[in-house]
């Protein structure tokens, strides 16, 4: 059995993205209340699972809490949970809170892996983004994580939005390898509901690229990072060796059991996943009544928990087990014509998307539905 990870969503930011649609209010003013009713969820969980050996801290902006906050967070967590000497211990950051006297903070805390926030190489594309950091502080900080010791950096990009031109993305590509970070998130750009960029889509004011933009953006990418020694292990994901996986991630992708804590995280446990109240306010008011901060749950069937490893796998390069597509006569006819179509090979028996298969992997487990 794989160990589980442990996810803490810190729900706070400077400001709200205007693409972002993960949950985070736009204030600190409810600190100190989190971090109380944090410290109580933590205790509800403390024999729940075995030894963790990846901790997340995601958001929201984890980094925008006070270093002092940061040591309590943590502290609270390696009071209450075990966890394995090797553990990767990541936080994910934006560039402009990342002073040295910060960055030594994580470093001793014991963080070991940074989630950096760059998303663009361009100055006017982090303006058009709502992002609060310039190029010149990105640059900054990474050089501030380098001189701290952090062996092992992720950066997050976006790509493909409306008026995004390939040229202009392949540059902060060119910029952001010369930095040889040890790993990259490449996403591309997603209108989102509830968003502004959602609100100004639902009026006509924002439109999503083409089909065939999408396509190019996704092909170039993938080749370019390849190209300069990057494996494209997951959609959105590179990394420059294999060692530099993100463990944590993978978890989600393989159903391995994780926790989650705080504000609208997600947990998942011998089949059964729940999720968390997704209010800061109605949070802390359930922990403080004695209650689990749980909004739902749900049990996953059997042929939903199949369904699942399939759309989770065929999203990796790793595929899936052929053992989770049933060999009926039908499903070896849909094997062979993906792989007449160039979107999936065999391998040591699993069925593995290729380049083009990942363009539309999100599909492909509905051809060996039930």
């Amino acid at each position: 059995m794989e160990s589980p990870g442990l996810y803490i969503h810190i729900p706070f930011c400077r400001s709200k993205c205007p693409y972002c649609a993960f949950f985070s209010v736009a204030s600190s003013a409810l600190v100190p209340r989190w971090l109380e009713a944090f410290r109580k969820e933590v205790c509800v969980y403390e024999d729940c699972y075995d030894q963790f050996d990846s901790l997340y801290l995601g958001g929201g902006t984890p980094t925008v809490l006070a270093p002092e906050v940061l040591s309590r967070t943590m502290d609270a967590v390696f009071t209450h949970f075990m966890f394995a000497s090797d553990t990767e211990i990541t936080i994910e950051a934006n560039p402009c809170d990342l002073t040295q006297n910060k960055i030594r903070t994580l470093k001793d805390i014991g963080f070991n892996r940074v989630s950096l926030g760059v998303q663009s190489f361009d100055d006017h594309t982090l303006s058009f983004l709502g992002r609060g950091h310039s190029v010149q502080q990105t640059v900054k900080a990474i050089e501030c994580l380098r001189s701290c010791g952090f062996e092992n950096i992720s950066m997050d990009l976006i790509y493909g939005f409306e008026g995004h031109k390939i040229d202009e993305w392949m540059n902060t590509l060119r910029q952001v390898i010369s930095f040889q970070p040890e790993h990259l998130s490449c996403y591309q750009f997603t209108l989102e509901p509830k968003t502004l960029f959602g609100r100004l889509h639902d009026k006509g004011l924002f439109q999503p690229i083409s089909e065939e933009d999408e396509r190019d953006f996704f092909l170039k990418t993938s080749q370019f990072l390849e190209d300069n020694g990057y494996i494209h292990y997951e959609i959105s994901n590179f990394a420059g060796d294999k060692k530099h996986v993100s463990l944590h991630n993978s978890k989600y992708w393989r159903h391995v059991p994780y926790l989650g804590i705080g504000p609208a995280a997600h947990s998942f446990l011998d089949g059964r996943r729940w999720w968390n109240i997704r209010s800061v306010d109605d949070y802390c008011r359930a922990l403080s009544n004695g209650h689990p901060p749980v909004e739902e749950s749900e049990t996953l069937s059997k042929e939903q928990h199949r369904l699942e490893m399939l759309y989770l796998g065929l999203r990796t390069v790793d595929g899936v087990d052929l053992g989770l597509v049933d060999n009926r006569q039908q499903s070896n006819k849909i094997i062979d014509e993906l792989m007449e179509s160039g979107l999936v090979n065999v391998q040591a028996g699993r069925l593995i998307p290729t380049r083009r298969g990942f363009l539309v992997a999100d599909s492909l487990p509905l051809l060996f539905s039930n």
